[in-house]
This record gives C-alpha cells, structure tokens and sequence, in this order.
C-alpha cells in the first residue's frame, strides 16, 4: 500500500523503533522506578534518555519538564483542564481540532468561557491583532495549533507568544502536524506548553504523547496515584515529571519514541521539512493540472505551511474518493472531517469533508506521481468508479 495517511499517523516507523519496542518486551520488561532491581534501573534509563533526547529536540534544559503522556490529546487536556479555573477565559484560534475545542466545551459547564480568534491566510499581522482583540481581562489561557491537521496552513505561534507574554497570558501549542517536521526550539521562546503526539512526526509507536513544560506555572494534576517517589505521602508529588505521570507509564511506547526523535535528530529536521515539501509542491502542482480538482489553499511554502494537501474532486464525496484510492488504487488516505469541524467551517467545506495526503520522511516522487495519476483517473472516470 502507499500511505499518504501521516497526517493520522506516520507509516512505517523506523526499523530502530520497532526494534526498541520488542527489546523492552522480550528484555527491559520491568516496571521503571517501582524496584531498586538492574531490569528496572535499565527501564527508567530508558525512560530518562527519551526525556533528555526529547528535551534536546525541543531545546529545553530541564528534561524533567518533558511529561509522558498517551497522547497529543492527553496532554491538551492536561494543560486546558489543569489550568482554567470558573470565571477564566481562553482564546484559541478559528482551526482548533476537537483536541481543544471539546474540552472547551466541557469546561463551559463548569464556569469557563472562550473566544475564537479568526487565523487570517497568508497575513500574520491580521491574525495577530484578532487575538489581540480577543483577549480579555479574564483571559488565562491562548491555546493555538502550529499547523492545521486538514489544510497545513502555520499560524505565527512565536508572534502569539509573544502577545501573550506581554499580557501576562499562558500560551498552549499544539504541534501535533509540526514536531519532528519543522524546527521548534523552545529556548527564549514565550511559549509556555508544547503538546505533541509521539507517533506522528516523532515516528514513536501509537499511544505515545508528550506535554514540554516551558514555563514555571505548572498545570494542576488531573490524575493522581502512585509515581514511584514519595510514596509515603498522601498527596500528588509537585516535583515534575512526577506530578503527571501517575501509574505505569507506557514503557515499549516510550522506549520506540525515544529511537524515533533519534531517528529524525540523525536525519536532520531541516531537511525532512525542505524535502517533504518539496514532495507537497510536486503533489499540489500535479493536482493544478487536473480538471476537476478542488484546492483550497495557495501552493503550499516553508513560510505559511507544512506538507499537507487537502482537496476534493468535483462531483464525488470526499470519502468516496478516499475509498476508490483504497480499493482501486491501493493508496491510504483520509477523508472527512478529520476531527476538526471548525477548520473546516473556516474552509466552508463542513459539509464535504476534504480528502488528505500527508507527506513522511519515507515518501519519495514516484509514489506522489502515482498518487496524482490515480486522481486523475478517477476525476476522468469517476462515473464508472463509483
């Protein structure tokens, strides 16, 4: 199969990762900070280069603020829920994924509320003073995606950052479509939480997440329970990474992660993000000159985007065109509504959904070729194919 479904979740992984996972299983298998015995000492060392390999991806000092969690979603919820209390408000941006916007939701049950500030294409300065003027006095929380999962486009995290530091705001990212694809250093960054999944561009195995902790403000705990420290007293440990990461941890994910961010650090993320949107401008190009395609961005660039393209083909449902691809053609993407409707409200395609292609350290041209001749294809013959 060709698997343009990165975006979901990248496809394959390393054969180093998949090689750390079956060695925890068959030979680390100890529970790590449990037992004073050599197999747990080796898993909690495995534990502890994942952090300092990760916390040097992100260019942070202190790897006890890199927290384990199951997901990129865990970890925005940890930062959302731990953090917004009744009366505050947050501001996040009109391309959240039901990441942020469900358990802002939640929260508005219980006292919270929140404003959308309108992303603005291809013009920072009108993205930046609408959440500027979203802001209010109350406001506690900015929580804002790097990149759209649906349309690539990046929003100007830095610049948010700032406007947050300014006000005295703490300031989430989401950079789930991002990390381990462009660039992020967190040193003299005003970014104070980064939320990730482990098992996209990090090339961890599924179940992996993690929350970086930049700041001094530290989210409240949303699950307590033991940590393997402190055990005699009755409350939470505050020390970090205790303080998030009760019960066992995921030890075969973690380990496979730790070989991943290895993995793209060794591959050199410069020249995974020049190269996968290099691939992205070949597919966009490809798909400008077939009749009958709809797109909904601009050409993709370094600048405003990351190696994602969604579009659709006149007359079809996007899932239809999804499963052709699969059945046809023997290529996986996805179609829908991604889990992010408001993205999608934005675009105006909230009633076809988009069909997705995202791009990985293991795409090459042939496969972007075929994937757009398939289009073509169905484009041309649609009536047959369905």
């Amino acid at each position: 199969m060709i698997y343009f479904d990165n975006g979901a979740t990248t496809f394959p992984k390393p054969n180093s990762v998949v090689r750390a996972v079956n060695d925890v299983l068959r030979i680390h298998g100890a529970n790590p900070g449990r037992s004073g015995h050599n197999m747990s000492m080796k898993s909690a060392e495995i534990m502890y280069n994942c952090r300092m390999n990760a916390a040097k991806l992100f260019d942070i000092d202190a790897p006890e603020k890199i927290i384990f969690t199951n997901n990129c979603t865990a970890a925005l919820n940890y930062v959302i829920k731990g953090i917004l209390k009744k009366g505050d408000h947050a501001v996040i941006s009109s391309l959240e994924h039901n990441a942020v916007a469900r358990p802002l939701e939640f929260l508005k049950g219980h006292g919270v509320e929140y404003s959308v500030a309108d992303y603005v294409p291809y013009d920072d300065d009108k993205t930046i003073d609408n959440f500027r003027n979203a802001i209010k006095d109350n406001t506690k929380l900015v929580i804002c995606t790097h990149a759209s999962n649906v349309f690539g486009v990046k929003l100007p995290v830095e610049r948010i950052a700032a406007l947050c530091r300014i006000y005295g705001i703490l300031f989430c990212v989401d950079a789930a479509q991002t990390a381990g694809v462009v660039p992020i250093s967190l040193k003299d960054s005003c970014i104070d939480f980064l939320c990730t999944a482990g098992h996209k561009g990090l090339y961890g195995p599924m179940g992996t997440g993690l929350l970086v902790i930049n700041t001094d403000k530290t989210p409240d705990s949303l699950i307590q329970g033991g940590t393997g420290s402190l055990s005699s007293q009755k409350s939470q440990p505050e020390i970090l990474p205790d303080k998030y990461e009760s019960g066992t941890p995921n030890l075969p994910g973690i380990a496979g992660l730790n070989e991943g961010i290895k993995f793209i650090m060794r591959r050199n993320i410069e020249l995974i993000e020049k190269r996968e949107m290099y691939l992205a401008q070949r597919m966009y190009d490809n798909l400008s000159r077939i009749n009958g395609v709809i797109k909904y961005t601009e050409r993709p660039d370094s600048e405003f985007f990351v190696p994602v393209i969604s579009f659709n083909i006149e007359g079809l449902d996007s899932e239809d065109t999804a499963a052709i691809l699969n059945s046809k053609f023997n290529i996986a993407v996805r179609a829908g509504l991604h889990c992010a409707p408001m993205a999608h409200s934005f675009y105006n395609t909230e009633n076809t959904g988009t069909v997705r292609a995202v791009m990985s350290v293991f795409t090459n041209a042939s496969q972007v070729d075929y994937f757009t001749s398939a289009v073509r294809s169905i484009s041309r013959f649609k009536k047959n194919l369905k």
